[in-house]
């Protein structure tokens, strides 16, 4: 079984981390390409693995990939949020093992008529799920300044995002932003010359903010780390792997939250508000990337990955 070019981001930290049974059931909530998802499955001989993906190419992709598994591996069309009841909905009552890769698929990335990318010129799409209502071309032409400022400023940490919000609604006046390379454009008119020769393209954090509201990703997360460390059998492992710090200040808190949210006084003798610990932190600290994965994979730079127990 070839597992193909896709680079999957820490895959051996993950595996490693996972602590994976030959006949325990595990979740990958972010299949994409289907690399984690391979590795994990040839690792099993009577145990199951659930695959969820959002993205309906990625569930055809990957679905080829995983195919020689067979019955291991039962592949569902949703939302990583939704893995409690997805479980729920499969009579899955406890898993050994959770994965979750919040990062954007490379083929989303390189491939220009999704919208994902600044490089090349397609409709503004953005979305992981074409299902879904909201497109980037929705944001850009019908929110207000204010709304697209933060957004900007809040998911993209752009500091020129006043000014770039201010061109887009200055554009739109005229005609609908249609195109990928027409925002693109609308962007460095808006920039000083300084930051037009920064290293990074002058469009990533604004693309970047788009995409994660269109689909919503910081809700995602928080809605998964709200409920689905409750499907852990005890011993079970979470995986988090996010590409921003507001995603991973999601995560951090989310763990934290069930291993310290008790909040009684320091000087009360016993806890009387009721916590009762759920998660144990495996590594204080985020899991990065090493030398190696930057040099082969430069997608990784800014990959962290916590991991915690279901105690």
């Amino acid at each position: 079984m070839s597992e193909g070019k896709h680079i999957s981001v820490l895959l051996d930290e993950c595996i490693e981390n996972l602590n994976i049974r030959p006949d325990g059931i595990y979740v990958d909530g972010t299949m994409g390409m289907g690399g984690h998802s391979f590795q994990i499955a040839s690792r099993l001989t009577t145990g199951r693995l659930i695959c969820i993906d959002r993205d309906p190419v990625a569930i055809e992709r990957a679905g080829k990939r995983l195919a020689p598994f067979g019955d291991l591996v039962t592949i569902v069309h949703g939302n990583f949020c939704d893995t409690s009841r997805i479980l729920d909905d499969l009579e899955i009552r406890g898993v050994d093992g959770m994965l979750f890769d919040l990062g954007v698929s490379s083929p989303q990335l390189d491939e220009i008529e999704r919208g994902f990318s600044y490089m090349g010129d397609a409709p503004l799409d953005m979305r992981m799920n074409s299902e879904d209502a909201l497109k980037a071309s929705d944001i850009v032409n019908t929110y207000t300044e204010d709304r697209l400022n933060r957004i900007f400023w809040d998911y993209g940490e752009e500091r020129y995002a006043r000014r770039i919000s201010a061109a887009i609604v200055k554009y739109r006046e005229k005609k609908p932003i249609e195109t990928t390379l027409e925002l693109v454009s609308i962007i460095r008119s808006a920039l000083p010359a300084p930051a037009l020769r920064e290293k990074q393209h002058p469009a990533k954090r604004c693309f970047q903010a788009i995409r994660i509201a269109v689909n919503d990703e910081l809700g995602a997360v928080a809605a998964m780390m709200e409920t689905a460390p409750d499907k852990l059998n005890t011993g079970g492992r979470l995986c988090v792997i996010s590409f921003h710090s507001l995603e991973d200040r999601i995560v951090k808190n989310g763990i934290a939250a069930r291993e310290n949210g008790c909040t009684c006084p320091r000087e009360a003798p016993v806890c009387t508000c009721g916590f009762v610990k759920t998660l144990r932190s495996v590594s204080r600290k985020p899991i990065l990337p090493t030398q190696e994965e930057l040099e082969n994979n430069p997608r990784s730079r800014s990959a962290k990955l916590r991991v915690a127990e279901r105690v």
